[in-house]
């Protein structure tokens, strides 16, 4: 009896931990469920995020096209339309004036309580450098110009392709994108350790454009350049780019943060671009580059090009004709006259070849696939995909072991591709948006593996709960998404209407993506965004006009089509960058003929199908005190987006607010 009581005990308590086990086990497939479909959220947020980046950057490459156009019909142009084109290829005629010319202008008052720094530059200036900026300090402008100017001398005695060895006890450590990120360059060196001639360092371009600190970055890493000239190594990016800047946020940063010298700055600093190293070749093995190769890569020509003629991918080489060139510098020395300076014989003739430009483009646009060949990069519009025969075949040629690129943000900061023969490194962490992605940097030694160290940048968001990092991100990801469709409402509209056979107001998911996808070419998963985008009936039909319901574009001049304001907002950026170039003076200002002769310019290159009395109508409304003139800022602000039922209230995202 005792026995068999002991055993039904023993039994009963056996079976109390198999049911434990099997509920942990329960628990622990429905965590890993939840966490997979959060990471798929998170990627289908990301995928959004890089598409609309570069779709962005798609249309800046066909400014290059824009831009040529203009050149093209040049010969064929009216009087006052060859005036607005002399001023718009004014930048690429203008000579950087001298340091004396710029710094005797400036007077450092006593007043200024930021950084002092002392020529010729030591360690200590780097230290103090960034104190002040982790105190939110501005380097005042006389500084900034004497540091740009250092750095262009030095940078004018560098090779095109930067040549280091490095030893088993010497490691280098390679940098991706920073991007204006503070935060991140200072956590770098918190983890690393700052710059030496024992810490060497390559940081692989895009340090500007998107973040909030550009210029400080710039000046850190330039400083410190000049400080250990053979131990910091800068390589371009496809960001150093004045065109670029004015787009993506750093030309603003400059203007606000130095209204007085600004303008000046930018200048300058649009020189010092032109002679950073297009690639680096650590010990004969590694080239570092900021965007990758294609098929046709050369280096030997790259090693010899005239770097500096690079001065924005937005300006290709062109045909000129004698008389072109004449005719822009007789403009350009005619204002030279009448300020009184003098001018040289610089002319648009002065530019690389095509072949050359082409070769450039390539090494700061292209980007690795994994499909075999070389391709266009129809993403970004610029450079080309090129697949893994392509890596092998031009290592083999020039007897290299691996490329090292960045370029594109990876959500571990660094991702190796192509049988580890390619790596990309990205160090903007937070990139697109608090706790998207990581950023990374590699230590490299003679004959080791590289090795990468990842991190973020911390703030009270990245310390959330996954959840709750996943629903920021998916937020601020399908906000922006809707801005780009609602600057396609009329053509989504004409296409759904087109499959809507009995005018019901509703069409199948089938449809519906085909059409999103057709109009606005994102390359998304649309099925399934779609939850996130429209209403659904039982049966499974959208109701595409739902996609409008919560967003629209408000406008402040009533009188004014719907279309115009539409169009106006779809091409802004385009636009804004167009009359920043004319606007020379950053005054702001510009004359409603020369507004009038950009636009028909503008309209027809793009095949905008909008009667111009429309769109002289809004200019004149602008012109509030009727000189002739109106403020191309403020013309901006008559159309804008609204998010009405958006309880963030607050701008898209990080990544958003310099698009």
């Amino acid at each position: 009896m005792i026995k068999a009581m002991g055993c039904g005990t023993s039994s009963s308590k056996d079976k109390k931990p198999e049911k434990m086990v099997k509920a942990a086990l329960v628990i622990q497939k429905w965590y890993r469920g939840y966490r997979a479909r959060l990471k798929a959220r998170q990627q289908y947020a990301l995928a959004i995020f890089q598409s609309i980046e570069y779709a962005d950057e798609q249309s800046q490459m066909e400014l290059s096209n824009f831009f040529s156009f203009m050149l093209e019909h040049y010969k064929h142009s009216r009087k006052e339309d060859t005036v607005l084109v002399n001023r718009l290829f004014e930048s690429n005629l203008q000579d950087v004036k001298d340091r004396q010319y710029y710094l005797e202008l400036i007077e450092i008052p006593k007043s200024y309580n930021g950084p002092r720094l002392q020529f010729p530059l030591t360690f200590t200036d780097i230290d103090a450098l960034i104190e002040a900026f982790r105190e939110q300090q501005i380097l005042h402008a006389y500084y900034v110009l004497e540091v740009l100017f250092e750095t262009k001398k030095a940078l004018k005695e560098m090779p095109n392709f930067t040549h280091i060895m490095t030893s088993p006890s010497k490691e280098l450590t390679v940098c991706g994108d920073l991007h204006g990120n503070l935060d991140d360059l200072l956590l770098i060196f918190y983890k690393n350790g700052l710059p030496s001639e024992s810490n060497p360092y390559i940081f692989n371009g895009d340090f500007v454009d998107r973040g909030r600190n550009s210029i400080e970055i710039l000046m850190v890493l330039f400083v410190s350049f000049l400080v250990y000239p053979q131990d910091i190594h800068l390589n371009r990016g496809n960001h150093e780019d004045f065109m670029m800047n004015l787009r993506y946020g750093f030309t603003q940063e400059v203007l606000n943060k130095y209204k007085l010298h600004g303008k000046q700055i930018l200048q300058v600093l649009e020189d010092v671009y032109t002679w950073l190293p297009i690639g680096t070749i650590i010990d004969d093995e590694i080239l570092i580059i900021h965007g990758g190769i294609s098929e046709s890569t050369d280096l030997n020509l790259l090693h010899h090009i005239e770097r500096n003629k690079m001065k924005t991918v937005l300006m290709p080489p062109v045909s000129v004709n004698k008389d072109q060139v004449n005719d822009l510098k007789k403009s350009k020395a005619g204002k030279a006259m009448t300020s009184g300076k003098a001018t040289s014989d610089d002319s648009l003739s002065e530019h690389l070849s095509k072949q050359e430009w082409e070769q450039v483009i390539d090494l700061l646009w292209s980007d690795p696939k994994s499909k075999k060949g070389c391709y266009p990069n129809t993403s970004r519009g610029g450079g080309c995909y090129f697949g893994p025969d392509v890596t092998s075949t031009i290592l083999s040629k020039y007897h290299l072991k691996m490329i090292i690129r960045s370029h594109e943000c990876k959500p571990d900061g660094y991702d190796i591709c192509h049988d580890g023969k390619v790596i990309t490194v990205f160090s903007a962490s937070n990139y697109y948006e608090e706790g998207s992605n990581r950023g990374a940097y590699i230590r490299l030694a003679h004959g080791m593996a590289p090795r990468f160290f990842q991190y973020r940048a911390t703030s009270a968001s990245c310390l959330s709960p996954l959840y709750q990092r996943v629903e920021v991100m998916e937020s601020s990801a399908i906000r922006i998404l809707k801005e780009k469709i609602i600057s396609r409402k009329t053509d989504l509209v004409a296409a759904f209407q087109l499959r809507d056979h009995s005018r019901s107001g509703k069409i199948s998911v089938a449809q519906w993506a085909f059409s999103m996808e057709n109009i606005l070419e994102l390359n998304l998963p649309w099925r399934t965004l779609s939850p996130h985008l429209v209403n659904m009936d039982n049966d499974g039909n959208v109701d595409y006009m739902s996609i409008f319901q919560d967003i629209e574009i408000v406008k402040s001049v009533e009188t004014v089509k719907y279309t115009v304001i539409e169009t106006l907002y779809r091409y802004r950026a385009e636009l804004k960058i167009i009359f920043n170039i004319i606007d020379s003076d950053h005054s702001g200002l510009i004359s409603i003929e020369e507004f009038r002769a950009i636009w028909k310019l503008f309209r027809s290159h793009y095949n905008v199908h909008i009667d111009d009395t429309h769109v002289d109508e809004l200019a004149h409304t602008m012109d509030l005190n009727k000189d002739g003139s109106i403020d191309f800022n403020e013309f901006l602000k008559t159309f804008y987006v609204v998010h009405k039922y958006d309880k963030l209230n607050r701008p898209s995202t990080k990544f958003a607010k310099f698009k």
